[in-house]
């Protein structure tokens, strides 16, 4: 979909559409400063901007207005979406990702779904602000149940009402996040060369740390002998995390031999190169873990799968999923549950002792 006269630019804090078309939607600038009023992060309205760019596009290519738009044409829109092809990519109805079996060229589920909430969220915007507007996207069914208790027992008057999902979404498959094993973790710090790369690693092996999170972390964070980290997780919601005894030495090292004189508060800085002083970014962060996994042989050494990995060591230790929910800065428990899963360890053993237990009893 290239349609001439229509981009999107970072604005501030936030982004908006420019361009000759720009004019015609003037809604979706509204929505995404609305966005950044409420103080959603840059990323999520850079997500947001780019999937309302995918949506106006095509409106402007079928020669629709915001106006205009009914549900039919929703729906018309994620038919489009689902036959969209990603230039740059392996293409042809022969070439298919042998997990799902769907066209390598194709957008994933994931993308689709992003595109969609966005242009939900820019009618509930419309429709908030002029309430004779009708909400275009189809209701589903609500995203929880109440039990008996919460509709009619002792805590019904705090319960919340069940929001209701849209119907206007693709089935995406959920699968278990990708660990890392001990021999590979091991490759991967073998072949870090520098204290900052090693504390990085360790944070997120070690501690569970986002790679967004170990970005933000200032010196005064981290509490080296009380061994506690103040972490700023998503949603700006902060937390305290124990810091690992090991990671804890290296970081100190770090600090007093290797970390560059500067006048930034970030605890990791550039050390070479132009940027040398300035906090480390997350194209940096990319680059020092592609340069790694090509030396290291670790193809999987990606960020969150350190996170993973320490999730999983977590559930095979048979820790309290409250407990891992805190550590790993989860909104909701569902979340957490997902590393119960890939605690094979644990898993196994727990099945072998209940089928003890069975044939005992026979």
């Amino acid at each position: 979909m290239s349609i001439e006269g229509l981009s999107l630019e970072r604005d501030g804090v936030g982004w908006r559409l420019v361009g000759e078309a720009a004019d015609g939607f003037g809604l979706v600038n509204d929505y995404l400063s609305y966005l950044a009023d409420r103080n959603y992060s840059p990323r999520t309205i850079r997500s947001y901007g780019f999937g309302l760019l995918a949506f106006c596009r095509w409106l402007s290519a079928e020669g629709i207005g915001l106006s205009a738009v009914s549900t039919d044409v929703l729906l018309r829109f994620l038919a489009a979406c689902r036959t969209e092809r990603v230039s740059g990519r392996l293409s042809g109805p022969n070439v298919v990702r042998l997990d799902d079996g769907r066209r390598a060229d194709s957008l994933s589920p994931a993308t689709i779904n992003l595109r969609l909430a966005a242009v939900s969220g820019l009618f509930s915007f419309w429709s908030m602000r002029d309430p004779d507007v009708t909400d275009p996207v189809p209701k589903g069914k609500e995203t929880k149940r109440l039990s008996a208790g919460e509709r009619d027992g002792m805590l019904a008057h705090v319960s919340r009402a069940p929001k209701r999902r849209s119907a206007l979404r693709v089935r995406d498959a959920r699968r278990l996040p990708k660990t890392l094993d001990q021999s590979e973790v091991v490759a991967l710090f073998e072949s870090l060369r520098t204290w900052r790369d090693r504390a990085i690693a360790g944070l997120m092996v070690f501690c569970g740390l986002r790679s967004a999170e170990v970005l933000a972390l200032d010196v005064g964070d981290v509490d080296i002998g009380g061994r506690w980290l103040k972490v700023l997780g998503k949603g700006n919601k902060e937390r305290r995390v124990p810091l690992d005894v090991d990671v804890a030495g290296v970081i100190q090292t770090y600090l007093l031999a290797e970390r560059p004189d500067t006048a930034w508060d970030r605890l990791f800085i550039v050390a070479k190169g132009p940027t040398r002083g300035q906090p480390l970014t997350t194209a940096g962060l990319r680059q020092i873990f592609r340069y790694h996994r090509g030396i290291s042989g670790v193809t999987g050494a990606h960020p969150h799968a350190l996170r993973h990995t320490f999730g999983t060591a977590l559930a095979e230790a048979g820790v309290d999923l409250a407990v891992m929910q805190a550590l790993l800065g989860h909104a909701h428990i569902d979340t957490t549950a997902r590393y119960v899963h890939l605690a094979p360890t644990h898993v196994k053993a727990e099945f072998d002792a209940a089928r003890s237990r069975q044939r005992a009893n026979t």
